[in-house]
């Protein structure tokens, strides 16, 4: 997605400049450019936000029910292991803040790994809980309990930590991309739409 981010970006971009073109044919072909841009960027982030807004239920996934049974509020990621190539990077989820005695629901895709991790965040950088899990059975769905703060392994621990940070480090990112892209959206349809 990062790719087609930074192409709507160029194209806003142009867009805008093209705005001063007004006069002849290529002014008509500088709004025709400008309309397609504002478009395309529309259309791109509606469909870019419901997928991200519908749940992730995907086929021959495995379903993870994690249920916070501290009294403090965890942030929680998932870490998914691949077994069958160790370059590919591990595929990291946020699966959201949870109060006590409340769940996440998460859908895991497991054709590529039998492991997955649990990272529990107390604040942003305090990793309070950690633990690995094997997964025998595809088809049988998983419940954790996150019952007291442990760390099952430090060295695991450590690799999943870089996992998280550099997981949010991308989305903050995006986040950036996707506000100067909002911005440049914003001005082009102001400038397609207003009057002389």
């Amino acid at each position: 997605m990062g790719f087609i981010i930074f192409v709507i970006f160029l194209s806003l971009v142009l867009s805008l400049l093209f705005s001063k073109l007004k006069r002849g044919k290529l002014g008509q072909l500088a709004k025709m450019f400008r309309i397609a841009s504002v478009v395309f960027a529309v259309s791109i982030f509606t469909y870019w936000f419901i997928k991200k807004s519908v749940v992730g239920i995907v086929n021959n996934s495995l379903s993870l029910q994690v249920i916070n049974k501290l009294p403090q509020p965890l942030d929680f990621y998932v870490i998914n292991t691949n077994n069958l190539d160790k370059n590919t990077p591990l595929e990291t989820k946020h699966i959201g803040k949870i109060r006590p005695e409340y769940y996440r629901i998460e859908y895991l895709k497991m054709d590529k790994s039998d492991e997955y991790w649990i990272a529990g965040y107390l604040g942003k950088k305090n990793l309070v809980y950690f633990s690995q899990h094997s997964v025998p059975n595809k088809n049988m769905d998983q419940m954790i309990e996150v019952q007291n703060y442990i760390n099952q392994s430090e060295k695991l621990s450590g690799i999943a930590k870089k996992e998280v940070d550099a997981y949010n480090y991308e989305n903050m990112l995006m986040g950036i991309w996707v506000t100067l892209c909002f911005l440049l959206l914003f001005l082009n349809f102001v400038l397609l739409v207003r009057k002389k």
